[in-house]
């Protein structure tokens, strides 16, 4: 009798569970869809209140250095490199030299970095959760930071990435130019929400609009990584956790492979790394798990650059040429530092020692974000700019 009453009672409460965890990951389905919506609306509020100066932004890549600062503050205000890889594919293809464009497509994987890492500062309450999340997104920064020390100087003697790529499109070219754009259904789903948006702007002049906008996602990306950090913790337990490290944390191949999969499937390598982080914070993942994944995404943000070729009806080889540059610095960026043990182990070590140092004193951390992707490339740039 007695065992009947606990069966039935552990019934009622498998059955009792059921609906709320339907609605937990209803909500992280919402969240998330929040957060790919805000860093749209992010864009769309740049673009809108820099208008067509947003452009301007390219002029000033005088020399490979200059692009490099170019590519990373372009990336970092817009914060989307696959805004900022299209724009110099479409440059390319209006006449920009390939050369000139290699050292912006190597600044902007730089840029898309501060997307992750401000998601991080969501974690800034908790020390802990914090110091984990924070070197789980700042090992995007020392990777990047280590393959343009390592390939801008190869670049600039003997432009192996811009020879590779020129043979590469060569051998590809061919085929019809079509626009898959109409593909990207993340894009899709979220148009009705931004759009939505984007006419209520219109009520506030410029830049006012623009602003609006920003603000808005800025306060989305918060609020969701918030609430999906609480959600998160609920649900990724027990098989869950298992599964997800499965997917993701089984071997770093598999990593690599994952975040490259879903940045395609995203076509927005900041997502991507953006939606590990809360993982990563709350203790899911290891950063030696996150570390691959978000070295995947590298490559899979490469295909919005492709698509953006494809579109191209003038001067196809060189629009060709620089997307396929993406690709390659990120994969020949990817095989040889973590192929290397020394170099692999470089972005931990930084990353781990910042985060350290910025969760026992966390204006640290703004302070980083400051200087490394606006102070710094904004003095350089004008250091560069000034004629002789």
């Amino acid at each position: 009798m007695s065992e009947t009453k606990i069966t039935s009672k552990k019934t009622e409460e498998i059955s009792g569970l059921k609906p709320t965890k339907i609605f937990q990951w209803l909500g992280i389905i919402v969240l998330v869809y929040c957060l790919i919506t805000a860093v749209s609306l992010i864009g769309s509020g740049f673009k809108l209140t820099a208008g067509d100066q947003a452009k301007a932004l390219f002029t000033f890549a005088t020399n490979p250095f200059a692009g490099l600062i170019v590519g990373i503050l372009a990336t970092a205000l817009i914060q989307s490199s696959s805004t900022v890889t299209s724009i110099i594919v479409g440059l390319v293809a209006g006449g920009l030299p390939v050369m000139m464009a290699v050292p912006m497509i190597m600044g902007s994987n730089i840029g898309t970095t501060i997307t992750n890492t401000l998601v991080s500062l969501g974690h800034i309450n908790d020390k802990d959760e914090f110091e984990k999340a924070f070197s789980a997104a700042t090992v995007h920064d020392f990777f990047n930071l280590l393959c343009v020390l390592i390939f801008l100087p190869l670049e600039i003697t003997l432009h192996p990435l811009e020879k590779t790529a020129f043979w590469v499109s060569n051998f590809f070219l061919g085929g019809n130019s079509t626009n898959i754009d109409r593909f990207n259904f993340i894009q899709i789903a979220t148009a009705p929400l931004v759009n939505l948006f984007n006419r209520l702007s219109q009520i506030f002049p410029n830049p006012f609009d623009g602003i609006g906008l920003i603000v808005i996602g800025i306060i989305l990306i918060f609020s969701s990584i918030f609430y999906l950090g609480k959600l998160l913790k609920l649900l990724m337990v027990g098989e869950a956790k298992v599964l997800l490290r499965q997917a993701i944390g089984r071997a770093p191949l598999i990593g690599i492979f994952s975040g490259t999969i879903v940045t395609i499937l995203v076509q927005s390598s900041s997502t991507t790394t953006s939606l590990i982080i809360p993982l990563a914070g709350t203790g899911l993942l290891t950063l030696e798990e996150v570390y691959p994944f978000t070295l995947g995404a590298n490559i899979g943000t490469c295909i919005t650059a492709l698509i953006a070729a494809t579109a191209v009806t003038e001067n196809h080889l060189a629009a060709l040429q620089i997307a396929m540059v993406h690709l390659l610095y990120n994969i020949f960026g990817v095989t040889i530092i973590y192929g290397i043990p020394f170099l692999r182990n470089l972005p931990l070590l930084g990353a781990k020692t910042l985060a350290t140092i910025a969760s026992k004193r966390n204006y640290l951390a703004f302070i980083y974000i400051l200087t490394v992707f606006f102070l710094v490339p904004s003095l350089f740039l004008g250091i560069t700019s000034i004629n002789p």
